[in-house]
């Protein structure tokens, strides 16, 4: 995991234009919540180039990563105010 993590850094420092963000609401075609016989899941609509580089074969492949960005965090990206632990 730190791995990825210090791959989305580096990416989102030195290539910001070749980083794509994209809603995961904006893709999604179903869902379930989880219950006794199955897991919760989501059935995603992508382009077929990124199943391709996804699924296909063992050379290196693109990284797709679903980042969580936990609601108090976006509200606190919208405010003025500085908090304690947020000055760099």
């Amino acid at each position: 995991m730190q791995d990825l993590l210090k791959q989305l850094q580096f990416a989102l420092e030195k290539y910001p234009q070749q980083v794509e963000l994209v809603p995961i609401a904006d893709l999604l075609l179903d869902s379930a919540r989880q219950n006794e016989k199955r897991p919760a899941f989501v059935k995603l609509a992508m382009a077929d180039e990124l199943v391709k580089s996804l699924r296909g074969q063992r050379q290196q492949k693109d990284v797709l990563l679903m980042v969580r960005i936990p609601s108090e965090i976006l509200e606190r990206a919208d405010s003025l105010i500085v908090l304690p632990g947020e000055v760099e």
